[in-house]
């Protein structure tokens, strides 16, 4: 988690912020996943979301206690907490009328993702704790996800096991195949 005390002043930032900006960009390059063409996840941890957080205070002035205090208390959420993987799930296409008829076929999707390690039988995530995203008409083009792992699927992971993750939802159902060995670690990270 991050406490009020990890974060910068806004004055501190600015003058840090583009090796912020930087390192940030160079940790999610080995923490983002494509599920076929439309469907991205990017996995966040205590770097990428103390980025976010620092971001929303600049841009919104934030200097009081209780702004920071619900900064803080709707990105640390994100942060995964040793068992688990945390993503940011985006529904993407380029056409926005498109975009609007796919999310209608993709009613759902959020509970179909999942996480294979090895050949063992996927996990699926946990969706949109904080809110519901979805509705009876289409979902959102935006989803946050938690892969929780047991004990042995962390294990195999680091005794070298693949990882991959996809989704079995009817009208789009792809894999990202076993991820790429700078991706696998980077996320191994987040396990205790």
């Amino acid at each position: 988690m991050i406490a009020p005390q990890d974060l910068l002043t806004l004055q501190e930032y600015d003058t840090q912020r583009a090796d912020i900006k930087a390192r940030t960009i160079e940790i999610k390059k080995h923490r983002h996943v494509a599920v076929g063409d439309h469907v991205a996840l990017l996995f966040e941890n205590r770097d990428t979301v103390f980025y976010q957080v620092m971001e929303m205070l600049r841009i919104e002035n934030t200097t009081d206690e209780a702004g920071i205090a619900d900064e803080l208390e709707a990105y640390n959420p994100l942060i995964p907490d040793g068992t688990n993987f945390k993503a940011t799930m985006l529904i993407q296409y380029e056409d926005a009328a498109e975009r609007a008829v796919q999310l209608k076929y993709l009613r759902g999707i959020e509970d179909k993702m999942w996480c294979r390690v090895g050949d063992m039988e996927p996990v699926y995530a946990h969706a949109d704790e904080d809110m519901e995203r979805s509705d009876e008409e289409k979902t959102s083009a935006v989803h946050f996800l938690r892969f929780e792992l047991d004990a042995d699927r962390i294990g195999m992971l680091k005794d070298g096991a693949s990882l991959e993750f996809g989704t079995d939802h009817p009208n789009y159902g792809y894999a990202s195949g076993p991820l790429p060995d700078a991706v696998r670690e980077s996320l191994l990270a987040d396990l205790a």
